[in-house]
């Protein structure tokens, strides 16, 4: 482990470093028999959160779009984010701490969807847990998180809330995934951990214990949104980009409405049992709206900015192109007009952006 005592600045610069060699854990070609549409490579995290991925792809709905997409496997989103950098991917959904902090420090990036929010959590030991109530709970101890990883910002906003510096009044280690995260909780080298969904099921499926919820610090946070780089591909060609959320949006109402074929789906790409599968995606606290959520991403924007995680002048607004998810959705309300589960996401839209 290596304690979170350096700048972020150098944290990056390691993060872009590591984009020249990187090698995607493991590469998906669309499934045979289809014809072949538009080429797009798309990074994801082994999750239950991003089963959308999985559903548009195992469902045909990609093909039905027209695309062609093949998915790379990544195990925390700081690989992921210096790949798309790299411009190793088309479009990738690594968090938001990423995508905000790689802004923050000048990428030129555009978000345009989302693919989960909320579903980070703290947890502890057992014979811990009955006095880790609350974040101030937290002063003093060892805690390990993911680099970068939404739960990680969450959780030094959340002390900088509380009156608690994160530099100086707990040590932070930046783990690389959660099963890490939960061995240095297990292990004793750490007082607490930061996971996500499922990953605090199995926390719990271990002998740990969750002590505070994402969600009742920020209720309402954006986690991985669906990141592209502004190039030419999203400047001339934005059509693609609508084909791509039409398909994730079709395969958020698959989910909706098929849970048992959503499980099996979801299987192929996290084999994990399917009964925790069903329990962190169904049962769990996990927000699954493709809504890029504008007003969430301003939140979060703060939050590390007055916490101290991340330095900019920038308005992240001009950074969210909420305008591609917009007409995705209205196209299918245009073809499907009476259909319940469109007008219901355009509410939300209308609310969140």
């Amino acid at each position: 482990m290596n304690r979170k005592n350096f700048s972020i600045r150098s944290a990056l610069s390691a993060v872009f470093a590591l984009a020249v060699s990187l090698t995607p854990v493991h590469h998906l070609s669309a499934a045979s028999g289809t014809e072949k549409g538009i080429p797009l490579t798309a990074g994801y995290l082994p999750t239950t959160g991003h089963a959308k991925y999985f559903v548009a792809y195992e469902e045909g709905f990609f093909a039905e779009e027209g695309l062609d997409v093949k998915l790379v496997e990544f195990l925390n989103s700081a690989d992921g984010l210096a790949a798309l950098r790299a411009h190793k991917l088309d479009v990738a959904a690594f968090g938001t701490s990423a995508p905000l902090l790689h802004i923050s420090k000048g990428a030129d990036l555009r978000i345009i969807g989302g693919v989960m929010g909320e579903d980070a959590s703290v947890f502890t030991t057992k014979d811990k847990a009955h006095s880790i109530n609350s974040i101030a709970d937290l002063k003093g101890k060892k805690i390990a998180t993911v680099r970068l990883a939404s739960g990680d910002a969450i959780l030094r906003g959340a002390l900088a809330d509380a009156g608690i510096d994160w530099q100086k009044d707990v040590q932070l280690f930046e783990l690389k995934n959660p099963p890490a995260v939960q061995e240095a909780v297990l292990s004793g080298q750490v007082d607490a951990g930061v996971t996500w969904g499922p990953f605090d099921i199995r926390a719990e499926q271990a002998g740990l214990e969750v002590v505070i919820r994402s969600r009742n610090l920020y209720p309402g946070h954006p986690c991985c949104r669906l990141t592209v780089n502004n190039d030419d591909r999203y400047r001339k060609t934005p059509e693609v980009w609508v084909k791509f959320l039409r398909a994730f949006l079709k395969a958020e109402k698959f989910t909706q409405e098929y849970r048992e074929q959503t499980v099996e789906d979801i299987h192929k790409y996290f084999p994990i049992d399917k009964e925790t599968i069903y329990q962190g995606y169904y049962e769990g606290f996990l927000d699954q709206s493709t809504d890029p959520n504008l007003t969430g991403l301003q939140n979060f924007w703060h939050i590390i900015l007055s916490s101290g995680f991340a330095e900019s002048d920038k308005d992240i607004a001009g950074y969210v192109d909420v305008n591609l998810y917009r007409e995705a959705l209205q196209s299918l309300i245009t073809e499907q007009p009476d259909e319940l589960f469109w007008q219901q996401k355009l509410i939300q839209y209308q609310s969140r952006n």
